[in-house]
Parts: structure tokens; C-alpha cells; sequence
């Protein structure tokens, strides 16, 4: 699938990813958890070879197959969904990096299985991710994700394993002699739209398309961020808006996968920051369970747009890190229903408390879906000096 070239390649960039994540300096003292599928190990198997070469420590973990998990949602019963196992604690307040290689042998498995049963899962745990949240904002922690191939995923979006591969090669550089170098140079000049979005003093964004018309908040304290390392690939630039100031239409036009359902078409409204009027063409049962997981669910956490001119993906991939980055002819904007990135803040994060969280409009929750639309738009931003300004037009960054 991988020449082993491109294997040590894809293994250098994700250590790129983490490296370029971490808010301090990285120390060879490290440990660094690697979570892999079954698929993907030969990756791992590398980038546990370079950890050790490096001096740090490699903690290897393998995901749950696609028969334990569906195996596990039928028969757990409330105590065995919420159960945390023993040293999962202790290794989220002490391991420094985080790499995640999925290679889905099913994307389907959980279709029959109760989204209520995988929130309460789901919400059990979301303490151990906000203790990583915590020490990412300190400055001790990092993560990266990727994916592998499969036969599952490429059946999914329409391709033969080939295809499908190629374009994780595409999209990642893996055929660039360097492709650290290709990511270092879409990092600075994704820096630099990131600066000038930042010194504008965005009070609004407007997004228009022909079945977009949605008003976003920015909110006070708020940066742009992205390309940053997390996700490989990842090009979009994205902020974490307050909700409280959402309203307007949102039309998601690429299928998306999750938790084994397949829902298309999605069209969320919204009024005073919340979800009033939800549907999906398919999948719109699930779309309903999933927006009464808590209270933020049915809010947004994140809003992002990606330039066409940056990603390479221009197929819908079945897996929501390749589509969130689709570039294609128009580039892509996303909104994630749920969680917000408390990295979009401005300012120290190691003071934001969960009051000031509050106060500033981020939003909270243990849901976070990226639901993506690729069709032809304009994003306008209304500035708090006055007047205004377009910022996104025809997959692109105008700003």
C-alpha cells in the first residue's frame, strides 16, 4: 500500500505534527502514547523506532477492533460503559504526546447500536480529555492524529484502495523527497493569513452560499489558529466563536460518518446561538440523538474555513480529518457542532478558568462534529471599528 519510503516519510511528519504542537520546547525525556488500529502498524512500528532513536519513550496501544467495540455497546451494561480503566488516570496526567493512527476495518459496525449508549460512554470519559486539555494549555502535552488506508474506508468513499491511497500520498507530501519542508512552508504562510484575520477585529462572520446564510459571533478574546501540527493532514483555519451569537442556516453538503451512521445533507437553523430546527436526508434520527447528548450539542464550538490553494483533497474520503480539509474547487467552510478548542483564546490559557470559559461564550460538551460544506461561497466579516470586509471568496483566503 505504502513503499517503506513513504512509510518513513508519513512517520516524519506526524513527528513534525507533535513537535509543532507543543507549546514548550520537547524533551528527549518524553513518553509518547502511539494508539493505533491493527491496520496501521507498520506505521507505528516506525515511529516507535524513531521515539526510541530520538530518546524518548514510546507507549504503545492498541484501539479496539471493530468486533470489541460492537461487542462492547451490546452487552456493557452502565457500569462496564462508564468504567475507566485502571493507570488510564495516571498515564492522561503524565504522558507529554499523543500520536492516534486509525485504520478503520468498519465504519458501519455501530449503525445498529443506540447513540445514547455511546454518549454515555462517551461523557464518562470526557475527564480524561479535559485533563490533556488542561496540560496542552500548560504548555506539557501534544497531540496528532492520522490515517491509514483501508479497504473499509475506500469502499465507503466510492474508491478502490489505490485511489484511495493515493490521495493520503497527496495529501500528505509522501512522494516529496521533504515533505517536513512542504509542511513548514504551508505553516508560514498559513501563519500569515492567520496574523492578518487576527488584526482585523472581526465582530461578525457572514457565510453565504447557495444553501448557507449563517451569522457567526467571533466574540471577544479569540484567535485564529491551525495547521499547527494537530491532525495530518490538516489545512484549515479555524476559531472556536461564541456561541451565544449563531444564527442563521447551515447547510452540511458531504455525507459524514459517525459512529457507524452514514447522514447526509444535513441542515441545522439556528436562533440565539442554538440549534432550533435540525434535519438530515438521511441519518436524521441519529442527527436528533445526537444534538440531545447535553446541553452544548446542540451549539457551536468551531468554525473553520480551508483554502483551496493549501489541500490536495478533492475526493470525499469517508473519514472526517481528510473531509473537514477538502480543498476541491471551492474549498470547504465547517462548523463543529459541540466542544470548543479553548486554544483559540487569545491570551494565556493557562488563566482561563472555567468561569471565564463561560463568560466568553465557549462552548462545552462531549459531543464535537464537523459537519462540511464544499459549495461556492463568500464569508464577509463585520469589523468592530466599523465597515466591513470579505475574507473568504472562491476557496480562498482574500484577507
Amino acid at each position: 500500500m505504502f513503499t517503506d519510503n513513504q512509510l518513513d516519510r508519513y512517520a516524519d511528519v506526524l513527528l513534525w505534527g507533535l513537535k509543532t504542537a507543543r507549546r514548550k520546547k520537547v524533551k528527549t525525556i518524553d513518553s509518547v502514547v502511539i494508539r493505533y488500529d491493527l491496520g496501521a502498524l507498520k506505521l507505528a512500528e516506525k515511529l516507535f523506532e524513531k521515539l526510541l532513536v530520538s530518546g524518548r519513550n514510546p507507549v504503545q496501544r492498541l484501539l479496539p477492533t471493530a468486533f470489541m467495540e460492537k461487542t462492547f455497546y451490546e452487552h456493557s451494561k452502565t457500569r462496564q460503559l462508564t468504567f475507566i480503566p485502571p493507570g488510564d488516570e495516571e498515564l492522561y496526567r503524565n504522558v507529554n504526546g499523543s500520536i492516534v493512527l486509525l485504520a478503520p476495518e468498519s465504519i458501519t459496525h455501530l449503525s445498529h447500536i443506540d447513540p445514547a449508549t455511546i454518549a454515555k460512554s462517551l461523557k464518562a470519559k470526557k475527564f480524561l480529555r479535559d485533563i490533556l486539555d488542561r496540560r496542552e494549555e500548560e504548555g506539557d502535552f501534544s497531540w496528532t492524529l492520522a490515517m491509514y488506508p483501508t479497504e473499509a474506508l475506500a469502499n465507503q468513499a466510492g474508491m478502490d484502495i489505490a485511489a484511495y491511497t493515493g490521495q493520503v500520498i497527496n495529501a500528505c507530501f509522501l512522494d516529496d523527497k521533504d515533505p517536513v519542508a512542504q509542511w513548514e512552508s504551508i505553516y508560514r504562510k498559513a501563519s500569515a493569513i492567520k496574523n492578518r484575520l487576527n488584526r482585523l477585529g472581526i465582530k461578525t462572520l457572514h457565510v453565504e452560499s447557495d444553501n448557507v446564510d449563517l451569522v457567526v459571533r467571533q466574540g471577544e478574546k479569540r484567535r485564529w489558529i491551525g495547521i499547527s501540527g494537530h491532525n495530518i493532514p490538516s489545512f484549515e483555519l479555524f476559531m472556536s466563536p461564541d456561541w451565544r451569537g449563531t444564527n442563521g442556516v447551515f447547510y452540511a453538503d458531504q455525507p459524514s460518518y459517525r459512529s457507524g451512521n452514514r447522514i447526509e445533507n444535513i441542515r441545522v437553523e439556528f436562533e440565539k446561538g442554538k440549534v432550533i430546527k435540525a434535519s438530515a436526508e438521511n441519518g436524521g434520527e441519529f442527527l436528533d440523538k445526537q444534538l440531545e447528548m447535553d446541553p452544548g450539542a446542540k451549539r457551536v464550538g468551531e468554525f473553520s474555513l480551508t483554502d483551496r490553494c493549501f489541500s490536495n483533497i478533492d475526493r470525499f474520503m469517508a473519514n472526517t480529518l481528510f473531509d473537514e480539509n477538502y480543498g476541491g474547487t471551492h474549498g470547504n467552510c465547517h462548523i463543529a457542532l459541540g466542544s470548543s478548542y479553548f486554544d483559540t483564546y487569545a491570551g494565556n490559557p493557562e488563566d482561563l478558568t472555567r468561569e471565564m470559559k463561560k463568560k466568553l461564550g465557549f462552548n462545552d460538551s462531549a459531543l464535537h462534529w464537523d459537519i462540511v460544506n464544499t459549495e461556492q461561497k463568500r464569508v464577509t466579516a463585520e469589523l468592530t471599528g466599523g465597515g466591513k470586509a470579505i475574507i473568504y471568496e472562491n476557496g480562498e483566503f482574500i484577507c
